[in-house]
């Protein structure tokens, strides 16, 4: 098997592998077989050469057809990769950008259109496309390219996309499109060494402050609020030494302002790093990843600005520094380490905002086509960030757990022994009580005397915290106030348990009372 990845570039149209001839031959069946106006929607993950796919449409369907082809993206990038690709084809295009003359637009049998630009010759009627008979719209799953089909109702519709699943709730695609053919699956490609294999790492974050926005998705001021705090900073920071020191890494943050302090942390902490978002210029950019290019362990940082016409084969690490409720972005993030590269045939994705627990790994075996028929049903039932975190186990950090070395069980299941303790009868105040004996045991284990075991007892607050929620949830009283009094309350009566105990619990671990001082 050679380096080539699924985006190696065939020349006029040949080397195209298995899969992708076989999805050529698909989508020119349905062709055949449809009425005038059809709306198709193909779908192959990221990396599985899209591109290369739908420009040998392009050339065939010239080729066999008196008829144009228009394609429709909504980037840029997209647009000058997609005339690129064309070319090497043997297609020859046209792009219609804000700057492009259409002087000439009789000369070319294809166009590659920016979906805005478009929209606007449209609508000014200075683009002819009586005679476009293909349609192709790159990304298809965002929805700025609906309002274009109206131009379009004698043409053949093509949509390509990784993720059949609209990108706003509002307007699900089994609505714009009438039949969905599924591509090769992620699993297969990494099989058949097209792709690279993940490898995830999920910390555990409380998202519990987390907005949601209009559009289904965490808002960037909520989002911004927790991962610019020191705590968050720290966790990233830490998470990257621990699994993609060294590595050329990509960071997605959710806002500027994040990506910023996440410059701002590596940077102090003597890591090459870069920030970019979309305000940066062109020639910016381009030094930005140029020199990401060449350095074999850059970090960038960007605010989702990398998700789509990006492409850095290279890349080692990707980390998911947000939370995101949409699963094209969870697999358009993952995707841009896929790429197989000489030397590559795994990448490290760290998962800072319960991605993987909300939607499984990427490239499990997802029903597309079911999720294309029902995309409410696949939403309604995704894990909501209570549920997830209702399922994790407090981990005591590192360095806090080596000072408990003595003690077998850091853990306290506060639900069970909620449940345990109502079902006894007891008042659910005895769960705090039995939390605090707890508590109070691996503080004693680890001490030799009364004071060490103070000392120990303030480095719990992490643990303390987390008991206290999970209690809050099963008495189902949750404000700010009552969980701050609560978690002063708890402090200050392991204190005095701890003072009035420490002998007798030292005595009950041990077989004898504590030494005397001497």
């Amino acid at each position: 098997m050679s380096n080539e990845t699924a985006t190696s570039q065939p020349k006029k149209g040949k080397n195209l592998y298995d899969y992708q001839k076989e999805a050529l031959h698909k989508i020119f069946k349905s062709f055949e077989d449809a009425p005038e106006n059809y709306h198709l929607l193909y779908q192959l993950p990221t990396g599985g050469g899209k591109t290369v796919i739908f420009s040998e449409i392009t050339r065939q369907y010239l080729k066999h057809h008196q008829k144009k082809v228009l394609i429709m993206t909504h980037r840029i990038e997209l647009c000058k990769q997609t005339a690129r690709m064309l070319s090497e084809f043997g297609v020859e295009n046209k792009i219609i950008d804000s700057k492009a003359s259409l002087d000439d637009q009789d000369r070319y049998d294809c166009f590659v259109a920016m979906v805005e630009t478009l929209n606007n010759r449209l609508n000014d009627d200075m683009l002819d496309i009586s005679d476009v008979g293909l349609v192709i719209i790159d990304e298809a799953h965002y929805n700025s390219f609906t309002k274009l089909f109206k131009f379009f109702e004698k043409s053949f519709l093509l949509g390509v996309t990784a993720t059949p699943l609209s990108s706003n709730i509002k307007l699900p695609m089994k609505d714009n499109y009438d039949e969905l053919i599924v591509g090769e699956s992620i699993g297969s490609l990494i099989e058949n060494e097209y792709l690279a294999k993940a490898s995830i790492y999920s910390y555990n974050v409380g998202l519990t402050s987390l907005e949601v926005g209009a559009n289904g998705d965490y808002t960037v001021k909520s989002s911004e609020d927790l991962y610019t705090n020191t705590d968050m900073l720290s966790k990233l920071l830490q998470a990257y030494e621990e699994r993609a020191k060294g590595t050329k890494t990509l960071i997605f943050n959710n806002g500027i302002n994040t990506s910023l302090h996440v410059f701002d942390t590596f940077k102090r902490a003597g890591y090459p790093i870069a920030h970019l978002d979309n305000t940066n210029t062109k020639k910016e950019r381009d030094l930005i990843l140029k020199w990401f290019h060449k350095t074999p362990n850059a970090i960038i940082t960007s605010v989702s600005i990398l998700t789509t016409g990006f492409d850095e084969p290279s890349v080692q690490s990707i980390i998911l520094n947000r939370a995101t409720k949409s699963l094209t972005l969870y697999y358009q993030m993952i995707g841009r380490g896929s790429r197989i590269f000489p030397g590559k045939s795994e990448f490290n994705v760290i998962d800072l905002g319960n991605n993987f627990h909300r939607f499984g790994p990427w490239g499990a075996d997802l029903d597309w086509q079911k999720m294309f028929r029902a995309p409410n049903f696949y939403l309604d039932n995704l894990l909501s960030d209570e549920e997830i975190e209702s399922e994790f186990r407090y981990e005591l950090p590192a360095d806090v757990k080596a000072e408990f070395a003595n003690s077998e069980d850091l853990y306290f299941d506060v639900k069970k022994v909620y449940r345990d303790t109502i079902q006894g009868g007891e008042s659910s105040k005895r769960v705090l009580e039995k939390s605090i004996e707890h508590h109070a045991k691996m503080c004693v284990e680890n001490s030799e005397d009364v004071f060490d075991a103070l000392i120990l007892a303030k480095m719990l607050g992490g643990d303390i915290d987390d008991r206290i929620y999970r209690y809050s949830k099963c008495i189902s009283k949750s404000t700010h106030n009552f969980i701050d009094w609560l978690q002063d309350d708890y402090r200050k009566k392991l204190n005095t348990y701890l003072r009035s105990n420490f002998d007798e619990v030292y005595e009950q671990i041990h077989g004898h009372p504590p030494p005397e001082e001497e």
